[in-house]
């Protein structure tokens, strides 16, 4: 399994409203980043705080800067360490990544999906709850 490359894949495919917070996050949000919180409407991610308007991506996902324009786009995210929970424990299974064709995923990875799902396992083990099996 390779090292996320910032393909932006996960976070295009599921930053619209298909991310969930939890109750606790947007509350902490409401207190500590109001930046964030303006994004938040009935406790449902992400609306224009202007319009009210559900987005159809996460405000705050961006393209980086490149250095050579022929690179492809990489992405980054201005709420990395305080984003939502989905986020934070995205990726969780390889067919997952297979289904939304994550570019950490590697032929071998396809060979064996249980050796692979335990290779994940173990990257994602400090992004994953303590209740996570």
């Amino acid at each position: 399994m390779k090292d996320c490359n910032q393909c932006g894949k996960c976070c295009i495919k599921y930053g619209g409203g298909d991310l969930a917070a939890s109750k606790e996050e947007i509350d902490l949000w409401e207190i500590f980043n109001p930046e964030i919180f303006a994004f938040v409407k009935n406790n449902e991610l992400w609306f224009d705080p202007k319009s009210g308007l559900r987005l159809k991506s996460c405000p705050f996902l961006a393209i980086a800067a490149k250095k050579d324009p022929l690179a492809p786009d990489l992405y980054t995210c201005s709420i990395y360490l305080d984003r939502p929970e989905d986020c934070r424990h995205y990726p969780s299974l390889i067919a997952e990544m297979i289904r939304d064709e994550c570019e950490m995923i590697e032929v071998v990875d396809l060979e064996n999906h249980k050796k692979a799902q335990i290779k994940l396992d173990v990257l994602m083990q400090d992004s994953r709850p303590p209740s996570y099996s």
